[in-house]
């Protein structure tokens, strides 16, 4: 007898044979939509308010962009600034989803490196960084969704 592993993964499934409860499949289905949408703009409003301090003070991160590896800092510290604030928008906004997303995940794995690595925090100290990081996965996987500049056009990346 084959599995259909569909009915498990996609909720939206109007049978929705593979949940434990059935008649939730309605539910979890008319959420999908709403969720992707809410967990994009909630990780874009994060980004550029993370990033923003950074935008003011682009040179602010010199020495800690130096101190792991990136020198000059000079150069790296404004990018990062630039970069974490303007995948940020483009994530709010749900403009090229995808790229922006990769671009954020990128400094997410670094500042993951930093923090673990460099730092010798570990788990503790890189856990944000690591929440953040499943969470642009999920928005890689997904793209823009509803209410996203990529839907509007009718093109995602």
């Amino acid at each position: 007898m084959a599995v259909d592993h569909m009915s498990r993964t996609n909720p939206s499934r109007a049978d929705a044979g593979g949940l434990v409860i059935p008649a939730l499949g309605g539910l979890w289905a008319a959420l999908t939509v709403p969720a992707d949408v809410i967990l994009r703009i909630v990780t874009g409003i994060a980004m550029v308010a993370h990033g923003w301090g950074k935008v003011i003070n682009p040179f602010g991160m010199v020495d800690m962009v130096e101190r792991i590896g990136f020198v000059p800092g000079a150069l790296w510290s404004p990018l990062l600034s630039f970069s974490e604030f303007g995948s940020g928008v483009l994530l709010l906004i749900g403009f090229l989803t995808r790229p922006a997303a990769a671009v954020a995940l990128i400094i997410l794995l670094v500042t993951i490196y930093a923090h673990w690595v460099v730092m010798g925090q570990g788990y503790m100290g890189a856990e944000k960084s690591i929440l953040w990081s499943a969470m642009l996965l999920t928005i890689i996987a997904r793209g823009g969704g509803a209410l996203s500049v990529d839907r509007a056009i009718g093109r995602e990346v």
